[in-house]
């Protein structure tokens, strides 16, 4: 199950926008984070069109609920970056698809887009367990944000259709992820780094590999195993 959450959104007609693109390709939850305006106003109502009661059954969460209600949490950006900028090194829609494609089973998905401004903060995009972008032109990159949406909407939907070449995977859940971080920021607890920045890019590193593999129970499981026994060896 994919929601698509709307952090601090400012033009009630990107808003209704969004619900019509949903509507066309089959989304049903929207989500706003401190919303900055009317989204069930007659001009939200109006670009939304037939899909009205995307609207008004919206619900409004804190950020820290979204975090803590869904699996895995993908952010998307404009700005695309290097390997050194770990967080806001990002997949295309057409990727983050195909993923989708493998996967079985309850797996809860939020799909953040960030005010049409300045998009996500820092802060929100460290929550994220991997970014998207929408490949567009280096002179202009910036999508409009319901454009952004509807792209990405798409390829989702398309994917469905196709026929699949690949077994489906029971990704791990948020709670087992949470253990996998727990584990490895033992890990790096146990290490001496030369500052703290170094610890928390690894601490990032690993966030991202960790959201964007999707791995089964079986490998997380193989993992945690692996960090157990490095902290073993640490503390005989």
């Amino acid at each position: 199950m994919i929601s698509i959450v709307l952090i601090s959104p400012i033009t009630p007609g990107n808003i209704g926008a969004i619900a019509r693109a949903m509507k066309n390709f089959d989304f049903k939850e929207l989500i706003l984070v401190n919303p900055r305006c009317d989204h069930i106003s007659k001009e939200a109502m109006d670009r939304a069109s037939h899909a009205k009661d995307i609207l008004k059954k919206a619900k409004k969460m804190a950020f820290n609920e979204v975090l803590e209600r869904f699996d895995y949490i993908v952010g998307t950006t404009s700005k695309i970056s290097t390997d050194y900028n770990i967080p806001r090194c990002p997949i295309s829609p057409e990727q983050f698809a195909e993923k989708l494609d493998e996967i079985k089973g309850k797996t809860k998905f939020a799909l953040l887009f960030g005010n049409e401004s300045f998009g996500l903060t820092n802060k929100e995009i460290d929550g994220c367990d991997f970014m998207i972008t929408v490949p567009s032109s280096k002179d202009y990159p910036a999508l409009n944000l319901s454009h952004s949406a509807a792209i990405i909407l798409y390829e989702i939907y398309a994917r469905k259709g196709r026929k699949k070449v690949t077994k489906e995977i029971w990704p791990i859940t948020n709670k087992e992820k949470k253990q996998i971080a727990k584990m490895v920021d033992n890990v790096l607890d146990s290490m001496i780094f030369e500052t703290k920045e170094r610890k928390d890019t690894q601490r990032k590193v690993w966030k991202k590999m960790v959201g964007k593999s999707f791995m089964t129970r079986r490998e997380a499981y193989a993992l945690m195993g692996f960090l157990k026994k490095i902290l073993q060896r640490k503390f005989r």
